[in-house]
């Protein structure tokens, strides 16, 4: 075939335009109060965001009715987010794929033919099967999140590669784990560890609980305020948490660190910090001592725009609340590039604290200990995804998106395939959208496994339609929290039109290329069977109860004056670094300014808002319904400058000419002059997603310019400006 174009998918290959009868109401006779039917209820876990709630689905005559929460449920207790709710969105959205694709050219232009699973799946396989016998398995290079990943990760670690690159970790949490691992040797996990329903001071810098809502962050923060805990929120914009705040500080973007060094100059230079803790559990204070001694209020506030007052004031409120004070890590921690350091001093400034290990600060964190199924050993991959590094980033644990699609290009590129799933790469990957299509002319392969035409499927050469979390079994949920717990994710309805469970479509492959000992089990259910009888339970049980608990093996805190060793090189926190001396790096944070704004730009700050997850659901219809589009937030006297009113559309140019699709203005003094906002997330491209297409603007095509953090690989999107073209075009 030649070069592969980028292909739409048309509105042929879907469903109906119109919306499932399940969403209209008002049409004839008045329906039946719900609930008056014969009600089912089968226990799910929520997929809608990482968070990973369980819950009940129930259904009314077999249709769909509701998702609630579990309320044996320690991560839901018993209730469901906005977009948790809107679950049912994800099964009924009539623009789903329904049907394997595959990419064709006749007449000299390529298009997608819908074709059966066999010649899908034959297809694919064969391919991988070329790519092994020419290149090598590990040639292959795997983008994926979500829980069904788990199914793909398996499959090709048995096929013989090691290069996977799930978006989520360069994007946003591998600095954070890595500087409080490099402090603690322990991380902060995939559900973060924070005690706020205890805390009496709460920090979140950086952070927007009740806008990310992560629902049991979200619920143990309110009632954290709610019993008293006072709040201090370090943010460019008055988010929904800064209106709840004692102390809102509008910080300059980009200073963090600098704020950071500046309270660890007043903890230490005032001796408020907690010296039983430090001098029991930490080393390297007399380091700290003086790497701080001239990072004063003073100094900061010509940083932050912070007054000297206000900093001594809240670092002075942190300390008289200790230990039972939480300076809260955040989630998404990729911002300029030094992001792994800014990591470590929120790390150190909680070691000051005294809060690792303490009530209302950060606890010590469980899971059961659930045997995995007894496959056969995998194969030794002849390369990974630490090689495509080459030498960078020595302390990443995972694969940077951005390496391996640059390491996809050019005739002697390391990658030859990709399989993808459930990873919009265009939208959900900074300053790559030209080197994926120059990737996209490389390869030889690029498979697509999703539930919805996003934009990574007009790059495929096959598309394998996925049925939703609704339709399918996939791992048991086993996350190290407060309450060890299991939980089951097991289909609620039939699986619709002619998509398949990730389990299935991976298996189909797995066989397909000789690899049947890998797949002893005809259904996935047999997987989780066998695991849950390890335990004392089984798939019946959990079919039935859908969350079971265990008991905790160890305590929640660390014991008063408890010898603990950390699990560092040294036993003890490491306010020092020698692991990162030893590689050339700053062993303590030091700040770097931020980049400067062009003359007539203005910093482009993005984040979420609580009706979606990213770009995978703004086509949700019932979340939909709640957010249909973003807003870009201006300042007054921005908009003042600019005759800009609300409501009023413009496109947003950023500094290297890239221009944004039309949005709308929201005039609001809750960002500064010198910043814009926006919920990532909106903008589509793909025209199959016909809510969601071209409605709002897209930041992601925007963030052209990446800071790859040296120490992680964690890729830094904030340091891109933007200015407006308000003419309409």
């Amino acid at each position: 075939m030649k070069r592969r174009e980028f292909l739409k998918l048309s509105g042929a290959l879907g469903g109906a335009a119109v919306l499932p009868s399940t969403l209209l109401s008002g049409c004839g006779a008045t329906p039946p109060p719900p609930g008056s039917g014969v009600v089912k209820v089968t226990p799910t876990i929520c997929e809608i965001c990482f968070w990973k709630c369980a819950g009940w689905v129930h259904t009314e005559d077999t249709k769909p009715w509701k998702i609630v929460g579990n309320p044996e449920d320690t991560h839901s207790r018993g209730r469901l987010c906005t977009r948790g709710s809107g679950g049912l969105g994800a099964f009924l959205d009539p623009d789903r794929l329904r049907a394997p694709l595959l990419r064709v050219e006749e007449g000299g232009k390529q298009r997608f033919r819908q074709v059966s699973w066999n010649e899908a799946l034959d297809f694919a396989a064969e391919r991988l099967k070329k790519i092994a016998a020419e290149h090598g398995p590990d040639k292959v290079a795997v983008f994926s999140q979500a829980a069904g990943a788990a199914h793909f990760r398996h499959l090709m670690r048995a096929y013989g590669t090691d290069s996977f690159a799930p978006p989520d970790y360069a994007q946003c949490r591998a600095a954070r784990e890595v500087g409080f691992f490099l402090t603690y040797g322990e991380t902060i996990g995939g559900q973060e560890r924070t005690d706020m329903a205890n805390s009496r001071c709460i920090v979140l810098i950086g952070t927007h609980i009740g806008e990310n809502l992560h629902n049991g962050q979200v619920q143990t923060f309110s009632e954290g305020i709610h019993k008293g805990a006072t709040l201090i929120v370090v943010d460019p914009r008055f988010s929904v948490a800064a209106g709840k705040a004692k102390y809102w500080l509008p910080i300059k973007p980009g200073t963090d660190l600098a704020l950071l060094l500046a309270w660890m100059n007043v903890l230490i230079t005032e001796g408020l910090y907690d010296k039983d803790y430090i001098q029991r559990y930490a080393l390297g204070f007399d380091k700290l001592a003086e790497h701080v001694k001239t990072h004063t209020p003073e100094w900061a506030y010509l940083e932050t725009g912070l007054e000297p007052d206000i900093i001594r004031r809240t670092a002075r409120e942190m300390a008289g609340n200790a230990p039972a004070t939480l300076v809260h890590p955040g989630r998404h921690s990729a911002w300029y590039g030094d992001d792994t350091q800014r990591a470590r001093a929120l790390a150190i400034l909680n070691a000051l604290l005294g809060s690792w290990g303490r009530e209302g600060g950060f606890y010590m964190q469980e899971e059961v200990e659930l045997p995995k199924y007894p496959y056969p050993k995998y194969p030794k991959a002849a390369s990974g995804w630490q090689d495509a590094n080459e030498g960078k980033y020595p302390f990443a644990y995972d694969g940077t998106t951005n390496v391996l699609i640059e390491q996809s290009v050019g005739k002697d590129a390391r990658y030859k395939g990709w399989l993808i799933y459930e990873a919009n790469l265009p939208v959900s990957v900074p300053g790559v959208t030209e080197t994926i299509k120059q990737a996209a002319d490389s390869l030889d392969l690029i498979v697509v496994v999703d539930t919805m035409p996003m934009e990574i499927t007009g790059h495929a050469d096959v598309v394998l339609p996925e049925c939703t979390y609704l339709e399918r079994y996939d791992p048991i949920r086993n996350d190290r929290r407060r309450q060890p717990s299991l939980a089951l994710r097991m289909p609620a309805f039939d699986t619709q039109y002619d998509s398949k469970p990730g389990w299935w479509i991976a298996r189909e492959l797995g066989m397909r290329l000789g690899l049947e000992k890998y797949f002893p089990w005809k259904d996935y259910s047999e997987v989780i069977d066998w695991q849950l009888q390890q335990v004392g339970s089984s798939l019946q049980e959990m079919q039935r109860i859908g969350v079971k608990s265990f008991p905790r093996r160890t305590a929640v805190y660390l014991g008063k004056d408890e010898d603990y060793h950390f699990p560092t090189p040294s036993g003890k926190i490491e306010l020092f670094s020698d692991q990162l001396a030893e590689h050339g790096f700053d062993p303590m944070p030091r700040y770097t300014p931020p980049d400067p704004a062009p003359p007539g730009f203005y910093q482009l700050i993005y984040g979420r808002m609580p009706a979606h997850t990213f770009s995978r659901t703004t086509n949700n219809p019932l979340l939909f319904q709640v957010m249909p589009e973003n807003t870009v937030w201006v300042n007054p006297l921005t908009a003042a400058d600019w005759k800009l009113k609300n409501g009023d559309h413009v496109q947003l140019k950023n500094q290297d000419g890239v221009l944004s699709n039309r949005v709308r203005v929201r005039v609001t003094e809750r960002i500064g002059p010198n910043a814009v906002f926006m919920a990532h997330g909106f903008g589509h491209t793909a025209r199959r997603l016909r809510l969601a297409y071209k409605v709002g603007a897209c930041d992601t095509e925007l963030i052209t310019r990446v800071k790859m953090d040296p120490i992680t690989g964690s890729t830094g999107m904030r340091s891109n400006f933007v200015t407006f073209v308000t003419q309409e075009v």
